[in-house]
This record gives structure tokens, C-alpha cells and sequence, in this order.
């Protein structure tokens, strides 16, 4: 790689590490905006599970964000996303999910998925 070509990457991973600052803060600022929200409105007033649906909406948003300006997303922030919002519909719909246990089957299979990935790039490179 050329001086310039190293310049050029360092700028672009630079202007990604800034977006990528914008979007947590966004996101900061719609979790807080939404907790005040719904501290505003009366508990009786509040539909059960919508804190939980709110938070896996800015969670899985952020990470939507990140990949469509190809800024690598957060698993640990999709998995979490994607309990805030199974367990908040679960409450919405008077179901008790076991969050515990649904956490303890998501990072399996995510531990499950990335160990078959290594296994398969490293199969690549010994072609």
C-alpha cells in the first residue's frame, strides 16, 4: 500500500469513528428523550412492555444506521435490542418471557454462528 492509499484508509476510518459518535449520540439522546417522555405520562396512562420496546428500537436502529454507512455494527447491542423488543411486545401482549433464559439461547447461537464463521474462513485460507 502506498503513503497516499494509508492516508486516504486512516481519513475514511476517521470520518466512520466520528458518524459512528454522531449516531451514539443520537441514540443517547432518544433513550433520554423517551425515558422523560414516558415519566411525564401517568403509569396507568403507560401501555406495559413500551420502555422495553422503546430501547430495542434505538438499539436495533443504531445498529441499522451503522450498517447502511458501513460502520461495523454491535452484536452485543443487537442482542440486547432484540430481548428489549421480543420482552416488551411479551408484556404488551401480557406474555412472561423468560428473558433470562431467551439471553442465555441468543449469545449461544451468536457464539455458535461466529466459531462456524472462523471455521470457515480459516478453511479459505488453507485452499
Amino acid at each position: 500500500m502506498s503513503a497516499q492509499e494509508v492516508e486516504v484508509h486512516n481519513v475514511k476510518e476517521e470520518e466512520k469513528r466520528q458518524l459512528n459518535k454522531r449516531l451514539e449520540t443520537i441514540g443517547w439522546a432518544l433513550f433520554l428523550i423517551m425515558v422523560g417522555g414516558i415519566a411525564l405520562v401517568p403509569d396507568e396512562r403507560v401501555p406495559e412492555g413500551l420502555w422495553s420496546i422503546g430501547v430495542g428500537l434505538i438499539l436495533l436502529g443504531l445498529n441499522a444506521a451503522r450498517k447502511y454507512y458501513g460502520i461495523k455494527m454491535s452484536t452485543g447491542t443487537i442482542i440486547l435490542g432484540f430481548i428489549a423488543l421480543v420482552t416488551g411486545v411479551g408484556d404488551m401482549l401480557g406474555v412472561d418471557l423468560p428473558v433470562l433464559e431467551i439471553l442465555l439461547i441468543v449469545v449461544g447461537l451468536n457464539m455458535l454462528y461466529k466459531g462456524w464463521q472462523g471455521a470457515q474462513s480459516k478453511g479459505k485460507q488453507s485452499e
